[in-house]
């Protein structure tokens, strides 16, 4: 198929999403730079600009800080939206890591305190990473990676910082490759149309297969596997079709008997310990930084839209939640769920790789397009949301002209 169609998601009811990205050079000199500057690909420490005394609330000793910030100053956006989620690419090496804040201003010009969307850490060695519960105000609540505004006061503008702290004894400091930040409003669920073919029609990637049941029990301490781990297990495929995971020295404190080490190391390596769980979007986004890949998380409008993606040859992380009867083939009904989109069928039906299965090779399925459609972009059920890896030498493909650029 080719891609003549692409763009007929233009109809004024369906979900509006746009992407801000700061990558390079010309975009981090966009705002006043703290006391990081951008050198060798990423924003690094130049001079640490102040000391702090981060109290980790999940069992490491408190430890003193030197740390340089950076802000993209005040980002107007494009619609009034309901939900933000920042997401970064960034190098975290042993006794480093970064905070990441967020404020926004509504229709009547007020401005929100700061809302910590995350505390990162490659490692739990020396500081756990973390987000931090509790924080709901009159401008809306930081529900775990997502900032929501409240009813009736949508955000029209909005600020992101991101804290590079290093302990005194680090050899090196983090840097960041990439920031980014999601910006959707998601309209009321309702039985949208059917998007037409986008161009991958008939193209399926060859994306590794993970069960995520295969390791129930495993890990109790990183939310135990089984039902727990979609998250972990999607971007353990991710990360193992672009060719990349742990080393086997990295994961010999997994039991030898385990066919599939690399979800237990993932599922430890994207673990919040507020939430306690390994569903954060933006951590699993962050993860494969550690092998050079990048990752961003956004909301896609249409499988129309995401079909540009597996043309390029990158697969789509999806979240969706639905009932039993609204999928058909799925024979659960989960709270929450990560599929990996590996593309379609010639008749434009979504296949996918789908963790919770009970084994390997269950986990390829194939889901009719209106439903899975229907299910991912509706409010209860997903709204579209997406995150992506890739490596830097795979571009992502355009966005759809006349839209507002949202990857």
């Amino acid at each position: 198929m080719t891609g003549e169609n692409r763009g007929q998601e233009t109809d004024p009811s369906t979900l509006k999403a746009v992407l801000h990205r700061w990558a390079d050079a010309r975009r981090f000199a966009d705002a006043p730079l703290g006391s990081t500057a951008w050198w060798d690909g990423a924003l690094r420490l130049r001079s640490p600009e102040g000391s702090e005394t981060f109290v980790d609330q999940h069992g490491h000793a408190t430890v003193a800080w030197k740390y340089g910030t950076y802000s993209t100053g005040w980002q107007d956006l494009p619609f009034p939206a309901q939900e933000l989620i920042p997401s970064w690419t960034a190098d975290t090496p042993a006794a480093t890591r970064l905070t990441v804040r967020l404020r926004v201003r509504d229709a009547q010009g007020g401005e929100s305190p700061w809302f910590v969307m995350g505390h990162w850490a490659s490692s739990d060695e020396v500081v756990h990473r973390t987000t931090v519960p509790g924080q709901t105000g009159s401008f809306g609540t930081a529900d775990v990676d997502v900032f929501v505004a409240a009813a009736g006061r949508p955000v029209l503008a909005y600020e992101l910082e991101v804290r590079l702290a290093r302990t005194d004894d680090a050899p090196e400091g983090p840097s960041v490759r990439a920031l980014q930040l999601s910006a959707s409003a998601i309209p009321a669920d309702r039985r949208q149309t059917v998007s037409g073919p986008g161009g991958a029609w008939g193209t399926v990637l060859d994306v590794p297969r993970r069960s995520q049941e295969l390791h129930t029990g495993h890990s109790p301490q990183w939310d135990g596997g089984g039902e727990a781990w979609s998250a972990p297990a999607c971007t353990a495929m991710l990360t193992e079709y672009f060719g990349c995971g742990p080393a086997d020295s990295e994961m010999l404190w997994i039991d030898p008997a385990d066919t599939a080490p690399q979800v237990d190391f993932t599922a430890r390596a994207v673990y919040d310990y507020a939430y306690k769980g390994c569903g954060n979007w933006a951590f699993n986004a962050a993860y494969p930084a550690r092998y050079g890949l990048a990752g961003l998380v956004t909301r896609l409008r249409s499988l129309n839209e995401l079909e540009r993606f597996i043309t390029a040859g990158i697969p789509v992380a999806t979240a969706q939640s639905f009932r039993i009867g609204e999928l058909a083939g799925a024979g659960y009904s989960p709270a929450g769920s990560i599929k990996i989109v590996c593309g379609f069928t010639i008749d434009g039906d979504v296949v996918v790789n789908d963790p919770l299965s009970e084994t390997d090779d269950q986990v390829r399925r194939t889901y009719p397009r209106g439903e899975f459609e229907h299910v991912w972009l509706s409010a209860s059920g997903g709204g579209g949301v997406v995150y992506l890896i890739h490596p830097p030498s795979l571009p992502l493909p355009d966005n759809v002209p006349g839209l507002e650029p949202n990857w």
